[in-house]
């Protein structure tokens, strides 16, 4: 009920923008009006719309509503008052835990206050993992006992220093408890399956600890699959037999995998054996930077909505361009790739990861607290309420809540 009467609100608000923007005809007001509150009523359709010529690098303004910039502002604060949102991969517990640390990208992007400032109400933060000598049993073990330190440190951090700001999620649910109380939502995530080693029961290990996705490797390959980036030099071509292991247990657990980072054989190996959705925590699409073989193809991004996931964007500017410089990549660029997945394959298989303080940010919005600059780039574009409540949050916890009713399933056939 609650969520109806903040949606109707929402909308309310919406139709008075627009009604007020005071640049068309009093017929044409009328008719953006009824327009957008239909938009906002009506249920998004399940098959993808037609795609739409897509704007140049750094793209010319839209404005979809006809509203002033002040206008889209005031509208943008109550889309993130009523939907949840996420963010699916930051970097920052490592730096939060060692803010000495010697770094090759900039950090300090993400903190409490400043995902309260930018209206984003949850966000993995995900213990990272340069890959290793993986055929070592000392390496795999170090990295192991690293990872499990930094996951406790991290957890204690926030449990016993920022519990009145923050909480730990270990469900969706969880996160919508936390966002009525003013808090933001904390989830534990492990980028690259470096760590388990060669023990399948590591996974049940760091899934009591609180992780709720692991990213399978890095750019490299590990025991589990081929990494993105050594694709000349596959081990497996595709996915190990201990990764096929890892894979059961995590959706026997309920955990989500993520395949942002493997090879495009691996990412087909886990498709073809998912009983549960998957997701690209943090990756862009190939089609607007080819150069890139860590962005999605068209292929794969069609193979991850048939499968039900979703992808996530990244904001990684080395991802999002081969035209522009760094330094003119901003947040038009970023909602190009989000626009590609929607066009592609539809509002419900796309969402936000940006890699803040592992490399992401653009012009625009480069920390947490920028957060609603995408949100008014999207409404300017005419996003329906409906499609942002997808794609902040709706299709990232209906994935996630999809996979703890495959293990629950799963479960129950091993119990019989």
């Amino acid at each position: 009920m609650m969520e109806k009467i903040g949606k109707y609100f929402l909308i309310v608000a919406m139709v008075a923008l627009c009604s007020c923007a005071g640049k068309q005809s009093a017929t044409a007001q009328s008719a953006k009006a009824v327009s957008v509150k239909r938009a906002a009523a009506q249920p998004i359709e399940q098959t993808a719309p037609k795609p739409v010529s897509m704007p140049l690098p750094g793209a010319p303004k839209h404005n979809a509503y006809n509203l002033t910039d002040a206008q889209y502002s005031v509208l943008a604060d109550s889309v993130h008052n009523f939907v949840v949102s996420f963010d699916t991969h930051n970097d920052t517990a490592t730096y939060m835990m060692h803010p000495n640390g010697e770094y090759t990208v900039p950090k300090g992007q993400v903190s409490f206050d400043l995902m309260k400032k930018g209206g984003l109400d949850a966000a993995f933060f995900a213990v990272y993992l340069e890959q290793g000598p993986w055929k070592n049993k000392k390496s795999l073990d170090s990295a192991y006992h690293y990872c499990k330190g930094e996951l406790l440190s991290w957890k204690k951090y926030v449990t016993t220093k920022k519990s009145d700001v923050a909480g730990m999620a270990y469900t969706p649910a969880d996160v919508v408890k936390l966002k009525a109380q003013g808090k933001r939502a904390v989830i534990l995530a492990i980028e690259n399956g470096y760590p388990l080693g060669d023990d399948v029961n590591r996974v049940d290990e760091f899934f009591k600890i609180g992780v709720r996705y692991i990213t399978l490797s890095h750019n490299a390959a590990n025991q589990i699959c081929d990494g993105s980036r050594d694709w000349k030099t596959a081990c497996w071509h595709g996915v190990s037999p201990f990764g096929y292991e890892v894979i059961e247990r995590m959706e026997k657990l309920g955990m989500i995998v993520d395949i942002s980072h493997v090879s495009s054989e691996a990412l087909k190996d886990v498709l073809k054996v998912a009983k549960a959705p998957v997701i690209a925590s943090h990756s862009a699409c190939r089609a607007l930077k080819p150069s890139q073989r860590r962005d999605l193809t068209d292929e794969e991004i069609k193979m991850i909505a048939a499968n039900g996931g979703v992808v996530q964007i990244g904001t990684g500017r080395f991802f999002l361009s081969d035209d522009l410089p760094a330094h003119k990549v901003g947040v038009a660029v970023l909602a190009n790739h989000i626009d590609h997945v929607k066009n592609l394959v539809g509002p419900q298989y796309v969402g936000l990861g940006t890699d803040f303080d592992g490399g992401g940010g653009v012009v625009g919005m480069d920390n947490a607290g920028q957060m609603k600059n995408l949100t008014v780039e999207l409404l300017k574009r005419g996003w329906t309420i409906d499609e942002l409540q997808m794609f902040w949050g709706g299709n990232l916890m209906r994935v996630w809540n999809k996979c703890i009713e495959v293990s629950l399933k799963l479960n129950a056939i091993k119990q019989k």
